[in-house]
């Protein structure tokens, strides 16, 4: 009997413990996520692993980001981790980013595979081929940054005590934007990861009137890149295009669904401070531009940009099967500084 009761109060501790550590990860801010999570990688590694992705907070590898293929990057690959730091940095990711936001990076990683499969020569194509990079210590109360990067991702982080203080550059990027053929299990045909992120731009753009295009077109041949690529600080010239008050309701309210795809890959409490700079700002003070076509396979590009924001979309290139306008890039940026620098 003695043992029987003990067994129960053994098992109902555990369960306090492990529901009151839920508990506590459910209610923690995002910052308290990412450093837990951070920390518990870091104290996976050994010791080259560490000289490979710890760096101090002030390195200038903080600053260097891009998302095109390359030889090298800062950072330890994915695919030199074991499987269980793999898990671990995949909880991290899931900590920094929304559930929207990691099926969008989980997504891009996984288009990889497609790329490897179609292209018949060029750039390295690995799913494992993303490096994980942290500035500082993570651990309570400090300051300290993550970068999350290969190609056509660059994710980045700066945390300070129990808030994440900067989340820019953000950057996501599909080739295909759209599959076109299903030529690969797990891809079918249709499939579009960053699918919101155009047929919102699409939208918006083909209810303009052709008085509201005369302000909201910049120019009639789409641009080949975003602006500032690679750059440590978004580019600072004024807004152009259509302010969000010359917007029809319903066009406003397709405004708003546009940024929130944008904002909603990031976690809640980091997405409502950016909604509470946005107001803050003005929505007034947002500005629609457009370049290029109005529908599939017409080089296109729209930019957002309000006071404390900027979104860049184009979709220029061919994708790796040749077909036009079917490879998407697009950013948000902090126009106040993106890593928690003062924009210059």
């Amino acid at each position: 009997m003695r043992k029987s009761l003990l067994a129960v109060c053994s098992l109902m501790l555990a369960l306090v413990t492990v529901t009151s550590a839920y508990t506590y990860f459910r209610l923690a801010s995002s910052g308290e996520k990412m450093t837990a999570s951070a920390g518990a990688l870091v104290e996976s590694l050994d010791a080259e692993q560490r000289k490979t992705m710890l760096y101090p907070y002030e390195a200038e590898q903080r600053l260097g980001w891009h998302f095109i293929p390359k030889d090298e990057r800062k950072g330890l690959q994915m695919k030199f981790m074991t499987s269980q730091q793999r898990e671990m940095t995949h909880a991290l990711l899931k900590s920094a980013l929304s559930q929207v936001g990691y099926d969008k990076t989980t997504g891009i990683i996984s288009l990889e595979a497609l790329l490897k499969h179609v292209q018949k020569s060029g750039p390295i194509r690995d799913t494992e081929r993303y490096y994980v990079t942290i500035f500082g210590e993570p651990k309570e109360g400090s300051r300290w940054g993550l970068s999350f990067e290969g190609h056509h991702l660059s994710l980045n982080f700066v945390v300070e005590g129990d808030q994440v203080v900067s989340s820019t550059p953000q950057f996501f990027a599909t080739n295909p934007a759209v599959v076109k053929q299903s030529v690969l299990d797990g891809y079918p045909k249709g499939m579009a990861v960053l699918r919101d992120e155009e047929a919102l731009g699409f939208e918006l753009a083909n209810s303009l009137s052709a008085e509201q295009k005369e302000v909201a077109v910049i120019a009639d041949k789409c641009p080949s890149e975003i602006r500032n690529a690679g750059e440590p600080h978004p580019p600072l010239t004024a807004p152009e295009g259509i302010a969000y008050g010359k917007l029809t309701a319903d066009q406003q309210a397709t405004l708003k669904k546009l940024i929130d795809v944008y904002v909603s890959a990031m976690p809640a409490d980091v997405a409502a401070k950016r909604y509470a700079d946005l107001e803050a700002a003005g929505w007034n003070n947002i500005h629609f531009a457009w370049a290029g076509g109005y529908k599939d396979g017409i080089p296109h590009y729209y930019r957002v940009q309000g006071k404390t924001f900027l979104i860049e979309f184009v979709n220029a290139q061919p994708d790796v099967s040749g077909n036009p306008a079917n490879h998407i890039h697009c950013v948000w940026r902090d126009m106040r500084g993106d890593f928690a620098l003062e924009a210059k």
